[in-house]
Order: C-alpha cells, then sequence, then structure tokens
C-alpha cells in the first residue's frame, strides 16, 4: 500500500487537501505525543487549517508489555473518543523500516506540512534532525538538545511542551500564514535545510572527530599533515567505514509487491 493510501484512505484523513501535522517517537510518557495529540484535539482553528498524523508504539493495548506505554495507549483511545478525531487525526503503529520513514517525511514535506517533537525532555533530536534535512519546517521542544539544533523562527520553532495551548496557537499562526502566503512555507523550510548543511553534515562531523581526536596522543604522530593530506584522510576514513553502511540500507518497497 502507497503512503498517500494507507495515510488518507477511506476511513483515514477526511480532507486530504489540509497539510499534516506529523510526529514520531515512542509512545511514553517524557516524549509526550498524547499531549501533543490533545493540545491539537482541543484547538479548533488547528484542526481546520491541518491534519495529525502520529507514528509511536503499539495501537493495540494487547500488543504492549510496557505498563507505561499501556497508559498512553489507553489516553490515546480516549482521547479519539472524547474529541471526535475521526477523519482528522491517523495514528499508525511504529515503524521498524528506516527507509520507509525517510519517505514519511518527504510525503508530510509534499503536503507542505509540519513536523512537531513535544517531548517534555530530548537528549539530541535525531528526528528533528531528520525531519529538517527532508525541508519539513519543525517544531521541537525547548528543554534539552532541540533548542541547540533549531534557530526560532529562522530554521524552525522552539515550543514548550508545559505550555502546550502557547505551542498549538504558533502552529496555528505559522499555517495560516503559510495560507495566505505559501512562500512562507519555503522560507522556513529553506532556513531548516541551510542550518542542517551548516551543522549537521558528515564534513563538519568528520572534521570535528578529528578535532576530538587532537585530544589524545594519536594526533602527535600526524599533527604535521597538511591541510590536503587530512583531508585525504577523512575520505579513506568515509569510503572504508560509511559508504558501505549507506548502501546497505534499504530501498522501500511497496508492500503491495
Amino acid at each position: 500500500m502507497s503512503l498517500s493510501l494507507s495515510l488518507c484512505g477511506s476511513g483515514s484523513l477526511t480532507d486530504r487537501s489540509k497539510p499534516i501535522i506529523f510526529s514520531m517517537a515512542r509512545l511514553d510518557r517524557v516524549k509526550n505525543i498524547t499531549g501533543l495529540v490533545e493540545s491539537y484535539a482541543k484547538n479548533s482553528k488547528l484542526r481546520e487549517l491541518v491534519n495529525l498524523v502520529v507514528v509511536a508504539g503499539y495501537i493495540d493495548v494487547k500488543k504492549s508489555s510496557d505498563r507505561e506505554e499501556i497508559e498512553e495507549i489507553e489516553k490515546m483511545h480516549d482521547l479519539m473518543k472524547q474529541y471526535n478525531l475521526n477523519g482528522e487525526f491517523r495514528w499508525i503503529t511504529a515503524q521498524t523500516n528506516r527507509a520507509r520513514n525517510g519517505e514519511l517525511y518527504r510525503y508530510i514535506a509534499d503536503t507542505k506540512g509540519a513536523f512537531v517533537q513535544p517531548a517534555f525532555y530530548e537528549a539530541f533530536g535525531l528526528t528533528v534532525v531528520e525531519a529538517m534535512t527532508c525541508g519539513l519546517p519543525t517544531f521541537a521542544t525547548n528543554h534539552g538538545g532541540p533548542a541547540e539544533i533549531i534557530e526560532h523562527g529562522v530554521s524552525g520553532f522552539h515550543i514548550d511542551p508545559y505550555h502546550p495551548d502557547q505551542a498549538s496557537e504558533l502552529l496555528v499562526d505559522f499555517f495560516q500564514r503559510c495560507k495566505e502566503d505559501p512562500n512562507h512555507w519555503n522560507k522556513v523550510s529553506d532556513g531548516g535545510l541551510q542550518r542542517i548543511y551548516e551543522r549537521y553534515t558528515w564534513k563538519i562531523y568528520s572534521e570535528r572527530l578529528m578535532t576530538l581526536a587532537g585530544v589524545y596522543s594519536f594526533w602527535k604522530y600526524v599533527s604535521k599533515l597538511e591541510r590536503r593530506e587530512t583531508r585525504r584522510y577523512l575520505e579513506m576514513f568515509y569510503i572504508l567505514k560509511f559508504r558501505d553502511l549507506a548502501n546497505s540500507v534499504p530501498i522501500a518497497k511497496d508492500d503491495a509487491n
């Protein structure tokens, strides 16, 4: 089944023309996925502007043996019933196919949607980097790593999970502006991509790795290398270690095949 059908098919999202707010995380309290769903459910204007899709945990409580996850599953079902989210909200069980997850980000970007990472705390924020790399405007917690990844209002937006009403109003403002001026979405998307290119590419990572290596005695053997020789060392490191790893990532296939 294609992503467009699995996200927007019959019995799922009713209005396919609306952008999608997307989130993906473990289904536990600290990740605050149910908090995102609740804040979306309570904001009628946000529901009018966008749909919500989350990829998290199990949908069937019987499949989980984790007490905290079970509580979150039950809370999610209660929210869906209490606020009648049918047709506006899609909950997908956690995905293990990394290539398919990448396709999800890109599909959401095609709807001119956004990624939201609402955790109460996040040490780094890998999904934030992944979303921004795919050009998705990203809203992420201001508690932890994402606060350093995102420049608020330039390459994305900081949200405070302890003030969900403010976070949902920030989303309303963003999507309202995008509705009035489609270039606003492109501006934030481009800002996120620029931030990734400046801070989170392989080249930058490898150079920082070399810098850290200088702390150890090993560096005394290569500290006199010229810049060009250093670059050759980095290229060798990439070819020997990371290129094969990248090539081993599976390519997404249609489930129907």
